[in-house]
């Protein structure tokens, strides 16, 4: 089943007890999460969606912070009607989705989150190596100024840092149009992504991340601290960024226990 929610195209699979809410990153759409939405629609009503902004059949535009947690707690509302939901997030999935766990606890009961931990504060920085550093800077002011230039050079140079990095997503759904984030990020600091809410999981969560890449997406001290507190695990893979296409099953398998464990809802 699908409906049209603020614009976007949102596909429920299953209808569980349990919703899980599934918010992919760039250079994504909601097709990240075949597999998973294959695997738990049996017990859980599965919903995806792609991002606003990343659609290449939608108009191009840029989203706010406020914009884009607006339009998640609409898709939350309206195909969870009266239920808490648990979000599965990745990448800038979950930049968005941590954002609306802080400003809408009552409507999240447990939050995956894979690869990004707390990406950007202080203790993150100081765990990285000037080299990894500079990588970071390069590949997002990349991504950013291709927004920027947008058509068909903007479109190069982002399927060029796709391929660069590898990243496993079809090709035929990335466009510049997806970069807009890091645009955002870099040259709009009243975009308001510089006034985030630092995010405390105040639900149970799972951090799952991969440790075949260059540098990691947070900082050892901060996976500790989130494992340290009951009910929550830390799990790391042999895989790079995105883990739930590097090892599927394995992602699937280690999800399913842990939302089956004796903290779940």
């Amino acid at each position: 089943m699908s409906l049209e929610i603020d614009g976007l195209d949102v596909l429920i699979e299953g209808d569980g007890p349990e919703s899980i809410v599934m918010i992919h990153g760039w250079p994504d759409t909601y097709r990240l999460w075949g597999a998973q939405a294959e695997f738990f629609k049996d017990r859980y009503r599965c919903v995806r969606f792609t991002l606003p902004g990343f659609d290449i059949a939608k108009p191009r535009r840029a989203y706010s912070l406020e914009e884009t947690i607006s339009i998640v707690k609409d898709i939350v509302e309206r195909t969870c009607p009266g239920r808490k939901v648990i979000l599965m997030l990745h990448d800038w999935g979950c930049v968005f989705g941590y954002q609306f766990a802080m400003r809408h606890p009552e409507l999240v009961s447990k939050i995956v989150g894979v690869d990004i931990g707390d990406a950007g504060s202080r203790e993150h920085l100081r765990s990285l190596s000037a080299k990894a550093k500079a990588m970071i800077v390069a590949y997002q002011l990349w991504l950013a100024i291709a927004w920027r230039i947008g058509g068909r050079a903007g479109g190069w140079m982002t399927r060029w840092m796709v391929r660069t990095i590898r990243c496993p997503s079809d090709p035929r759904f990335i466009d510049s149009r997806m970069d807009y984030p890091y645009y955002i990020a870099w040259f709009k600091p009243r975009g308001l992504y510089f006034k985030m809410v630092k995010f405390e999981p105040l639900v149970p969560m799972l951090f799952i991340y991969g440790n075949r890449k260059p540098f990691l997406f947070h900082s050892p001290a901060w996976a500790e601290a989130l494992a340290a507190r009951p009910g929550n695990e830390v799990h790391a893979f042999e895989t790079g960024h995105w883990v739930m296409t590097g090892q599927p099953r394995h992602f699937n398998e280690v999800v399913s226990g842990w939302l089956s464990g004796p903290d779940s809802p």
